[in-house]
């Protein structure tokens, strides 16, 4: 057992140290072109199946004193030297660029697209290109300058989402090497708060034509008074009435029932910060599929009503970097959340 704790504490400094080291060596970059520091070269299985042909071959060549045995190990092992060049030639000098990153809810599958351009004229065969949460993609860079990669990754939880490092590699021509490299590309989606539904908001009359006014709790606009209820603010207690010897009454306020909706933080008093994003989240959707303007305050940023698709995503991504939970370890999240951050109105 003991040793069993160990062994995992080893490997896990090992992978530790490793990481550190390649973020070192290949550090974070929206673009990145392959050299000798970026590019790892082993042998495969086939490659190692194949080495040890050879040094059967050599042995039995000795132990027989047979000129064409040497001859025809001589010539493979030449041939095994080609491979390493050849197969590093295939990825040295190619450029990968970060495109775009889609936006998405908790649980979909976000889109990643690249810019893969080759380098010196030099064709491109047989290259995987995968995260280690996303599809695989093989594409070949010949007789065009450059091709466009999409791959699919299913998102987290709210806020940025790093894909991690991608990785790139080839085997090609002979399949006797594995070229590979694991690249950063400063590239994050935006991922929505979960959408959930919720009751009607308050205010939202249906039957209510514009124009008319309705009580809408936390309002600023003076409505009436009323007979004072259990648990009415203080605040809204008609106190100078209350001197002259009128009754306990309150004040109401309201709203003007249009197409305009405020979804306001103060909507969902009691539930929790997700949960009330989450919400808003929902009615915001649900508001934009009805061509409804509508406008979002919520702690920090306050942003006027409207409609269409970029209101809808100003607003989304309001509610995606609420708070700013979404700061990680890699530097490269803080810059794209304060090159994103929605503007305050």
């Amino acid at each position: 057992m003991g040793g069993g704790v160990l062994g995992g504490d080893l490997r896990q400094r090992w992978q530790t140290r490793f990481r550190e080291w390649v973020n070192r060596r290949i550090p974070p970059a929206r673009s990145v072109t392959l050299d000798q520091r970026r590019i790892f070269i082993f042998p495969s299985r086939v490659g190692f199946f194949f080495f040890a042909c050879l040094l059967l071959m050599l042995m039995t060549a000795i132990n027989y004193e047979n000129n064409l045995a040497f001859g025809l190990t001589f010539l493979l092992t030449t041939l095994f030297v080609v491979a390493v060049l050849h197969t590093y030639a295939n990825l040295s000098g190619l450029t990968i660029h970060a495109v775009r990153a889609q936006s998405a809810f908790p649980g979909q599958q976000a889109e990643f697209e690249l810019h893969l351009e080759r380098g010196k004229r030099r064709d491109h065969y047989a290259l995987h290109l995968k995260w280690p949460q996303s599809n695989e993609a093989l594409v070949n860079i010949a007789g065009e300058d450059a091709i466009t990669v999409r791959l699919h990754s299913a998102v987290g939880e709210r806020g940025w989402y790093n894909p991690g490092r991608l990785l790139l590699e080839s085997t090609y021509p002979l399949g006797l090497l594995r070229c590979w490299t694991w690249i950063d590309l400063d590239l994050h989606s935006l991922v929505y708060p979960r959408p959930l539904a919720s009751p009607a908001l308050p205010g939202l009359a249906s039957d209510q034509p514009d124009g008319t006014s309705v009580p809408v709790p936390g309002s600023d606009d003076f409505y009436g008074f009323r007979d004072y209820r259990q648990g009415d603010s203080l605040r809204q207690v008609y106190w100078k009435g209350l001197a002259r010897g009128q009754s306990l009454q309150s004040k109401q306020y309201a709203a003007y029932a249009d197409r305009s909706v405020w979804l306001d933080w103060e909507l969902f008093d009691g539930y929790g910060t997700e949960q009330r994003l989450s919400h808003l989240c929902y009615w915001a959707l649900a508001l934009d599929r009805d061509n409804e303007e509508y406008g979002l305050r919520i702690p920090g940023v306050v942003i006027q009503p409207g409609w269409g698709e970029k209101h809808r995503e100003e607003v989304l991504r309001a509610l995606a970097l609420y708070n700013e939970r979404v700061f990680g370890d890699n530097p490269g999240d803080r810059r794209a959340l304060l090159a994103r951050r929605p503007t305050k109105k």
